[in-house]
């Protein structure tokens, strides 16, 4: 990680779970980031409570990346600031339970994909041509998810359906970004992380009863993942990497609880 210190990273999602976790990692490591979030406040909060000598390490900046000129402002703000991005971390996402054909659920098809999929391209698009333009050894990370290799059945009393849409179009995304990347001779690499269950926010009450019966992943665990793509030598490029909770299938649990408490 030495070659990463001094470095800037803009993490998305970064102000609670796996984003949270993520933003005191790398300060450990002496990466400057900038950690973007809708509530800025949290971002302070977390800034706040780093050791002194990291606090300044931070920059908290309020974001919505379903908001294209609020990705443009802040990447002007690290151009000006702190001379462009060298790592990426599209960690913000929303998991809307609803399915596909549910009536009445434009407004969740239209979060979904607006914070999975668009934004996610958009924050990628300025930083790549943030790296391009200084022809700097950058990363890119998507924080993807299981659901976006195999489409989870939790039964008819749940569904996250469009959820896993967006997800297999993240996918589909690392690959087009690591053909692209290396179409236009950079060095810049591109990592899917694909967590299952992580204890976070984003998932909704109907899924945090399965924390009672089975251990699931720490958003450090996916952090770890992160430090640890960025800790390989410049010549390799960890495509992929899947993480799951030991012996669990959630959608299997999921069912079962369900039909449970019925």
């Amino acid at each position: 990680m030495e070659r990463w210190r001094g470095k800037v990273a803009i993490v998305t999602g970064a102000s609670s779970g796996i984003g949270a976790a993520l933003v005191k990692d790398l300060v450990h490591y002496g990466v400057q980031v900038v950690a973007l979030a809708r509530r800025d406040d949290r971002l302070k909060e977390i800034r706040d409570s780093l050791p002194a000598g990291q606090k300044a390490l931070v920059h908290p900046i309020k974001c919505d990346i379903t908001q294209e000129e609020d990705i443009k402002s802040a990447f002007a703000w690290v151009e000006k600031n702190l001379g462009g991005v060298d790592i990426l971390v599209n960690n913000a996402g929303v998991l809307r339970m609803t399915a596909a054909l549910k009536p009445d659920n434009s407004q969740d098809i239209k979060d979904t994909i607006n914070t999975n999929v668009i934004g996610l391209a958009f924050c990628t698009r300025e930083a790549y041509h943030s790296m391009k333009r200084r022809n700097v050894s950058g990363h890119i990370f998507l924080v993807n998810s299981l659901a976006g290799h195999r489409v989870p059945d939790f039964g008819p009393s749940m569904s996250s359906s469009v959820y896993a849409a967006s997800k297999y179009a993240v996918t589909a995304l690392t690959e087009i970004y690591r053909q692209e990347l290396a179409n236009a001779g950079t060095k810049i690499k591109v990592t899917s992380i694909s967590p299952g269950p992580v204890d976070t926010e984003i998932f909704p009450g109907a899924i945090n009863m399965i924390k009672d019966k089975v251990k699931i992943l720490d958003p450090e665990d996916i952090s770890e993942s992160i430090i640890y793509a960025l800790s390989t030598k410049p010549h390799v490029q960890v495509q992929d990497i899947i993480l799951r909770p030991l012996a669990v299938d959630m959608p299997s649990l999921v069912k079962q609880l369900t039909t449970e408490k019925k």
